[in-house]
C-alpha cells in the first residue's frame, strides 16, 4: 500500500450534496487507513487544492459529490495540478453531471431512455402533459441524491414543480414518468456488478430514503430473470463507455414489468454511505468494502 504514497481523501466541498460527501469520503478513508493507506481527509471548502501539491499528495481519491466535484471543475484542476485522481476525466463528468446531454449521447447510440422536454417559465404546460403524459418527472439538469425532484399527477402542478427544481439549477428536465421496478447497475474498471433492486416505501426513493432511513429495502441478487439482466448490464457498461467514463460509477434505471428498461442517469462519483449502493453490488460479486476502495484508488490516472 506505500505505492501509493500519500493520498487525499477529498470530501465535503460546496455542493447541494456536501452533506453525503461528507459520509462517503469518512467511510472511504476509514477503509483505506484499515488497509494501510497514508490517507488524509481533504476538503475543497475550506482548502485550496494547490496545497494537494504543495504537501506532497501523491494521488486524490474524489468522494465529493454534484457540483464541484463531480462536473468535470475538480478533476480539471487536478489536471493541471498533476496529481492522479480516481474516476472519470473531465469530458465524462461534465457530460454525465448534465442528464440532458447524457441523455442526447444515449439516444445516438439506442440506449433507452424516458421521452423529455426541457422546460423554462415559458413553457406551455398543457403541450407538456400532452407530449409526455401524466404523471411526469420534474428534475433538475445538474443536481443529483433527488435534490429539487417533482413527480407532477396534474397538469397544475406542472409550475410549481418547474420553480422548485429552477432554484437548484436554470436548466430543467421533464420526463415521462416510467412505472416499474427501480434498478440501479454499478461499474468496476470493465466489469458490471450485479444489479440492485430497491424497494422504497410507497415507491418514493427520495433524499430521505436513500440515506437517513432504514425502510427502504435493497435486494441483490436482483430478482431479475438472468436474460434481463444480462441485456441490462450490457447495456450499463455501453451506457457507461459512450459518455467516456472510467474507473467506476452507476447507472440508475427503471425495469418495467413487460420487461424493457430505460436508463435515467449515470453517477461517475457514486455515494459510499453505509446505505451506498456501489459496495452492495461489490459484495455480491465477492468483493469487500475496503478491497473495492483499493481497486477503485488503484484506477487513479491523471488526463
Amino acid at each position: 500500500m506505500s505505492n501509493f504514497g500519500k493520498v487525499a481523501v477529498l470530501l465535503g466541498g460546496r455542493s447541494a450534496e456536501r452533506e453525503i460527501s461528507l459520509m462517503s469520503g469518512k467511510a472511504v478513508l476509514g477503509a483505506l487507513r484499515e488497509c494501510g493507506v497514508d490517507a488524509h481527509a481533504f476538503d475543497p471548502a475550506d482548502r485550496a487544492l494547490a496545497d494537494l501539491k504543495r504537501e506532497g499528495y501523491q494521488r486524490v481519491f474524489i468522494a465529493l459529490h454534484g457540483r464541484f466535484g463531480e462536473d468535470g471543475t475538480v478533476q480539471g484542476a487536478l489536471e493541471l495540478l498533476d496529481i492522479p485522481y480516481t474516476g472519470s476525466g473531465v469530458m465524462a463528468s461534465s457530460l454525465a453531471m448534465d442528464k440532458w446531454r447524457t441523455k442526447l449521447m444515449w439516444q445516438a447510440v439506442g440506449i433507452p431512455s424516458p421521452r423529455d422536454m426541457l422546460l423554462d417559465a415559458k413553457s406551455d404546460w398543457s403541450k407538456v402533459v400532452q407530449t409526455l403524459g401524466l404523471p411526469l418527472i420534474v428534475k433538475p439538469v445538474h443536481e443529483g441524491s433527488t435534490i429539487g425532484i417533482s413527480k407532477v399527477t396534474l397538469a397544475a402542478q406542472l409550475p410549481g414543480a418547474y420553480e422548485a427544481a429552477a432554484r437548484h439549477d436554470p436548466v430543467v428536465l421533464a420526463e415521462e414518468f416510467i412505472a416499474g421496478k427501480e434498478l440501479t447497475a454499478s461499474v468496476l474498471g470493465d466489469q458490471a456488478l450485479p444489479l440492485i433492486w430497491i424497494e422504497a416505501p410507497d415507491g418514493n426513493y427520495d433524499y430521505q430514503n436513500k440515506y437517513f432511513t432504514d425502510d427502504t429495502k435493497y435486494h441483490c441478487p436482483s430478482g431479475v430473470p438472468a436474460d434481463i439482466e444480462d441485456a441490462i448490464r450490457a447495456d450499463t457498461l455501453k451506457a457507461f463507455q459512450v459518455l467516456g467514463c472510467e474507473g467506476w460509477g452507476r447507472a440508475d434505471l427503471i425495469l418495467r414489468p413487460d420487461g424493457s428498461y430505460r436508463f435515467l442517469e449515470m453517477n461517475t462519483s457514486p455515494g459510499m454511505t453505509g446505505h451506498s449502493l456501489v459496495p452492495m453490488a461489490a459484495r455480491q460479486a465477492g468483493i469487500s468494502f475496503p478491497d473495492l476502495v483499493v481497486k477503485i484508488l488503484e484506477g487513479a490516472h491523471v488526463g
